[in-house]
């Protein structure tokens, strides 16, 4: 049976949100040291599955123990006309031991319905799952807008994680470290107990989540990371930097969506957004693709899915993984290296796959 956990957002928080967001407009949010906290955080979330289905790894500083699977909020989740599936996703999720669910204010767009079905589960199961969402704006009062929200669709009273989302340049650093920027929201919501630890995302520069970190003191990053990493602008370095820093490392882009696995149907030219084509299927399988990402110090990794098989598949084999030697993971890079291109979009200056020998 599944612990009732229900929506108890206190009308004190709510508040708090609004007057926090009216008054950063006009200039006169209080410093976020000086706030009061309003009460004490509950115990951090605990499946008693996880340990059972998976192995776990800290997740950096923050007490929790995270299994080698999380659940991403994009695939099926952030469709809008999905909702009769996205729920028994999430919640065969949980019945197979993943404690660790992300969403964002962006996933699903102007309904955000990624944080809604979320939330549709966690009024039941709040206590089975640490729960990460982000912000995409850059500003004290915007983020503190979005974060009301997410409370209200996620339907509970905190979120142990709240992000930066998608920092791509310097200036995203700038802006969001500025005395008005959305750190400023951060530091006020943990004080008031509405977030527990603060962390960045991003997959189009290393060298821009580096900055940032080196500037704050972030609790988790979320990068790209896979086979096909070494071939441009790796991300390595930045695995490095937060490996030394004892930050929560959560790894994305493991299959590079699809672009690095063996039997992806490429859509036509036309049909495909952005410079960069994808124009073959990829070198590996999942099992490949997972056992590559989670053979480095990762927490572990969040990924989408489009359906309770395909979870399940993955669950499986976080639960069987073994960590490949460096030879084989010099050898899955090899095999990467043919759709680098494909597999690297998402970064700052993603080149074209090389021409078919």
């Amino acid at each position: 049976m599944h612990e009732p956990n229900p929506f108890h957002a206190s009308l004190s928080r709510r508040a708090f949100l609004q007057a926090g967001a009216l008054a950063a407009a006009a200039g006169a949010l209080p410093t976020a040291l000086g706030a009061e906290p309003t009460a004490a955080f509950p115990p951090l979330p605990f499946n008693a599955r996880t340990a059972r289905l998976m192995p776990t790894r800290n997740l950096g500083r923050t007490g929790h123990r995270v299994g080698l699977f999380s659940l991403g909020g994009q695939a099926v989740i952030e469709k809008p006309d999905q909702e009769a599936a996205a729920i028994p996703l999430i919640e065969r999720a949980l019945d197979l031991g993943v404690n660790y669910i992300d969403t964002s204010a962006r996933y699903g767009g102007a309904s955000r319905c990624s944080e809604r079905f979320i939330g549709q589960v966690m009024k039941r199961r709040r206590s089975e799952a640490f729960l990460a969402t982000k912000t995409h704006d850059r500003t004290r009062d915007g983020s503190l807008r979005l974060l009301e929200k997410s409370l209200e669709l996620l339907q509970t009273d905190h979120v142990d994680l709240w992000q930066l989302h998608a920092l791509a340049t310097m200036e995203d650093v700038d802006r969001a470290l500025a005395k008005n920027g959305a750190v400023q929201a951060f530091l006020k919501a943990r004080d008031q107990k509405l977030v527990r630890f603060f962390g960045i995302s991003g997959h189009t520069d290393p060298e821009v989540l580096m900055e940032a970190i080196r500037r704050f003191p972030f609790d988790t990053v979320l990068m790209a990371f896979n086979a096909a990493d070494p071939h441009h602008l790796s991300f390595r370095k930045l695995l490095d930097l937060a490996v030394e820093r004892e930050m929560g490392i959560i790894g994305m882009k493991i299959p590079a969506r699809g672009r690095l696995l063996q039997g992806f149907q490429p859509p036509p030219p036309n049909q495909q957004r952005g410079p960069v084509k994808v124009d073959r299927s990829g070198p590996l399988t999942m099992k490949e693709a997972m056992g590559y990402a989670l053979s480095f110090p990762l927490s572990t990794v969040i990924i989408g899915c489009d359906n309770t098989r395909q979870l399940e598949e993955n669950i499986a084999l976080a639960g069987a993984f073994r960590p490949y030697n460096p030879d084989q993971l010099r050898a899955l890079e090899v095999r990467a290296k043919d759709v680098a291109g494909q597999a690297n979009w998402y970064k700052r200056d993603a080149p074209q796959n090389p021409p078919r020998p």
